[in-house]
């Protein structure tokens, strides 16, 4: 009996492990989809940072993000364009980064269920994030280049796909099935 409880134990540890990893993985990969824009290239970043956060819950989804963060820290490539280190966390980019593990612990708590309203509540929720990580992004930035520079380089270009990005995680979100009761 204790050697079947020491099995479970361990599986209950290494399956959030493992989904963690998931997310780092996902979130790197979301790194290398860009499209690269100076001063700070589009990618699908921002998708995936809700989504660890709408669907590993508030601490998972912020924790996952903070260990891919601290991954670049060691100096690991998995940033936007392969940037990596402290370099990455003082240049253009840091204030939409500083800002994800904040907004993955916020998706955390956006409704889940399939009532239309809750559909409709995610998808704002979404919005009012992406719109954070942009406000972020934009005050970091103004200090590079002014806060006129900063809106049309750093803001303007993400609004599209910050709508877009707010629809898809919306229905991503719908679409992971979820536990009855």
């Amino acid at each position: 009996m204790k050697h079947a409880g020491t099995a479970a134990d361990s599986r209950a540890l290494l399956r959030p492990v493992l989904i963690g990893l998931g997310g780092v993985a996902a979130l790197t990969a979301s790194s290398y989809i860009a499209v690269p824009m100076y001063p700070v290239p589009v990618t699908l970043q921002t998708l995936v940072v809700l989504l660890l956060g709408a669907v590993m819950g508030p601490r998972a989804g912020a924790a996952t993000v903070l260990a891919w963060l601290a991954l670049s820290l060691t100096g690991a490539p998995v940033l936007a364009e392969g940037k990596s280190g402290l370099v990455a966390f003082a240049g253009p980019t840091a204030g939409y980064l500083a800002s994800f593990p904040v907004v993955a612990f916020l998706a955390g708590y956006l409704p889940k269920d399939d009532r239309i309203a809750s559909h409709v509540s995610r998808f704002a929720g979404f919005l009012g994030l992406h719109a954070a990580i942009l406000f972020a992004g934009w005050s970091w930035l103004s200090a590079w280049m002014g806060i006129d520079g900063a809106f049309v380089a750093g803001v303007v270009p993400f609004l599209i796909g910050s709508v877009l990005k707010s629809g898809l995680a919306t229905a991503l979100v719908a679409a992971f099935p979820r536990k009855a009761g």
